[in-house]
């Protein structure tokens, strides 16, 4: 058996000093909503059935959505939704070689999700609301 060798390496146990590039960012939000969105079907898929079994089942899922905190919710789903839509749009135009795969280009493509969903975010809030 060999010897053991114990590494002395540096370990930085202090999370705030740590900065994500804009790239890395756009990619954890990407699977963070893909995660929501997925989650999220089964609950609007349940809402639709409910809303489609009756007419009392299309009051009673009126009444849900008449909830400020349910709002709250289906908004935050719809722009998770929207994120991953243009983020996967996003993949796809890099993939395709449309955009370029370079740093720069990933960082420009990155920030232009983050404002186009945040534009989709608040048209989301003006149908939701």
């Amino acid at each position: 058996m060999g010897k053991i060798v114990k590494k002395q390496r540096p370990v930085n146990l202090d999370l705030s000093t740590i900065r994500f590039p804009v790239t890395a960012i756009a990619s954890i939000l990407h699977r963070i909503s893909g995660v929501i969105t997925f989650a999220a079907v089964g609950i609007l898929l349940w809402l639709l059935g409910l809303s489609l079994s009756s007419p009392e089942g299309f009051q009673q899922a009126s009444a849900i959505f008449s909830n400020l905190f349910v709002k709250l919710i289906l908004w935050g789903i719809v722009t998770a939704l929207a994120y991953h839509i243009v983020g996967g749009i996003r993949h796809l135009l890099m993939e395709t070689g449309v955009l370029d795969e370079t740093l720069a280009a990933g960082q420009r493509s990155a920030k232009a999700s983050f404002i186009i969903t945040i534009v989709l975010a608040v048209l989301a809030g003006v149908l939701v609301w």
